[in-house]
């Protein structure tokens, strides 16, 4: 299984927590692991192969921030987040197909079925964590189709050959500084602008269950239920995305605990 991780210095802890998750829980026998990142120090490359152990080789992949020259960035949006959208063109080239990870996730189950999806023609197999109101609302916001999905980047497959055909850093570039005043969330705009007609649907309630899902889900009376069981048995990947992270205070739910329990040996 080939993995991507994008992060910087002060992700280093987090990143350690879910790989401990994956190398655990996700179902293959190798992983190769791809790090793009600009400030890993050496002892942060260290603990992280402390936390692979001998399942998971590790590749670190320096990246200039320059080439990230006039991309949107915030506090909360560090530069770091369009190395995934660039990673077709900074991952080594005989690579035909990556899982992007956001390091604030666990892995609870096996990965094997997304991973191995047919991509049936498209860029990307990711998963949608807004309902239609929204998306509708991105849609225009965005300027883009009506059938053309707004995705989490968080959880990504990549279909590496077809990217690497259709993309071009200039086009990110172009496109961020274009595009850059109606944007909300930077990279998952872009994503949608450039590559939303080309991403293929995952199940969302098994690859990025969140809190926030939970209760909109439950809220409505015609589901089944999510209960601490019912993630156990279903879910796969759980996604700590916004503000509401077990590791910090005034955390909201009942996911915390599978959290602690599967990003620790």
């Amino acid at each position: 299984m080939n993995l991507l991780f994008a992060i910087n210095h002060n992700f280093t802890e987090l990143l350690c927590g879910c790989l401990t998750s994956v190398l655990k829980n996700a179902g293959f026998d190798r992983y190769e692991v791809y790090i793009l990142h600009s400030d890993l120090t050496t002892e942060d490359q260290n603990a992280l192969r402390q936390a692979a152990g001998g399942k998971a080789e590790l590749h670190f992949l320096p990246i200039d921030e320059t080439m990230f020259d006039g991309f949107p960035e915030t506090n909360r949006y560090p530069k770091q987040i369009y190395y995934r959208l660039a990673a077709p063109l900074l991952l080594p080239e005989e690579l035909d197909r990556i899982l992007y990870l956001d390091v604030d996730l666990v892995v609870i189950n096996s990965l094997l079925e997304l991973y191995h999806t047919d991509f049936e023609g498209n860029y990307y197999i990711a998963c949608s964590h807004v309902g239609s109101s929204l998306t509708k609302l991105n849609q225009l916001r965005l300027g883009v189709e009506e059938d053309v999905p707004y995705v989490n980047t968080g959880v990504m497959v990549m279909n590496l050959p077809l990217l690497r055909q259709n993309l071009t850093l200039e086009q990110l570039r172009q496109t961020a500084m274009e595009k850059m005043r109606s944007f909300i969330l930077p990279d998952q705009d872009i994503l949608t602008i450039m590559h939303g007609d080309h991403i293929k649907l995952a199940d969302t309630l098994r690859y990025n269950l969140s809190d926030r899902l939970i209760r909109l889900h439950n809220a409505d009376p015609r589901n089944e239920k999510i209960d601490l069981q019912w993630v156990r048995d279903h879910g796969a990947i759980l996604h700590f995305y916004g503000k509401n992270k077990p590791w910090k205070e005034h955390y909201s739910g009942f996911l915390d605990g599978l959290y602690w329990e599967h990003t620790h040996q």
